[in-house]
């Protein structure tokens, strides 16, 4: 399987504050990975390890210092802002904070139709068949567009985030912390929710986490990071079965299980772990209202 997406040596760096002039700070350190096509590479790690500001850099939201992102055979960091612009039809970004990304002031359905209205010709018809159809594929109802944001549950915002995000046929995904905010069982539904969708739309993720449940159960591929630099990466059941770097290790060993005893089976982290996340999609605490 071909890579969709791939970061060599990829730094940002920040002024240092409080520091003498000219010092920086490396957020991100020289990392390397590759994305392919149809899978999900998760980079997981504390907060502060660089995670995030690494996936708003593969989409120039913060513009990189230096390094090379090429996407689909394309180096995004010799772009123009315009050319740029344009390229990013195909590569979209789910946020944590539902709250901060959707515009309570806009309907569901204005929030959905916003990027069609910029990118596509489409009559207003066009436009809110389409979204009805993107509300539906994300557990919704095509009545919903008349609503606001605060109307839903935060489950039912993050399927609204998902959806504004696909609204452009992207082929890439950045999911930065995508259930993070949300009670178990809701995340359990939310993350079936992708992965249908994944299968479904043939989207490839860059999932960004520091939960490693999750992780285990989203991820084909996994980089770890710490202090910005990539401290282990590789399939991702295989670095979580037997974790090499001792950063690995403690990130393993700080998930909680129901028997303290049992902190290093993996049997019982694999149940646990099937238990919370493998629920199917819906269930009452999330069907649309």
């Amino acid at each position: 399987m071909s890579a969709l997406l791939s970061v060599r040596g990829l730094v940002k760096e920040y002024p240092q504050r409080g520091g003498k002039r000219g010092e920086v700070f490396r957020a991100i350190d020289g990392i390397d990975f590759d994305l392919r096509e149809g899978s999900t590479l998760a980079i997981v790690g504390e907060s502060g390890s660089g995670k995030s500001t690494t996936g708003r850099c593969v989409l120039r939201l913060t513009e990189p210092t230096s390094g090379s992102v090429t996407y689909d055979g394309v180096d995004l960091l010799g772009l123009d802002a315009e050319r740029m612009r344009a390229q990013r039809a195909h590569m979209q970004i789910v946020f944590q904070d539902t709250y901060a990304s959707l515009d309570p002031r806009w309907t569901v359905g204005r929030l959905l139709a916003e990027p069609l209205r910029l990118r596509e010709r489409l009559t207003p018809g066009q436009q809110c068949t389409r979204v009805g159809e993107m509300l539906e594929l994300v557990g919704l109802e095509a009545e919903h567009a008349d609503r606001y944001p605060h109307e839903f549950s935060g489950g039912q915002r993050q399927r609204i985030g998902i959806a504004r995000a696909l609204m452009l046929k992207p082929r890439l995904v950045v999911c930065d912390e995508p259930v993070s905010a949300l009670d178990v069982s809701v995340q359990a539904q939310v993350l079936n929710l992708m992965k249908d969708l994944q299968d479904e739309l043939g989207l490839s993720y860059l999932f960004i986490s520091h939960d490693i449940a999750v992780v285990e159960f989203m991820a084909d591929d996994v980089i770890v990071m710490n202090k910005g630099r990539v401290v282990e990466s590789g399939v991702c059941a295989q670095v979580l079965a037997d974790p090499k770097d001792p950063y690995t290790r403690a990130l393993l060993a700080a998930v909680p299980v129901p028997d303290p005893d049992a902190l290093e089976d993996r049997a019982m982290r694999r149940a646990v772990i099937e238990a919370g996340l493998a629920a199917p999609v819906g269930g009452d605490s999330e069907r649309a209202r």
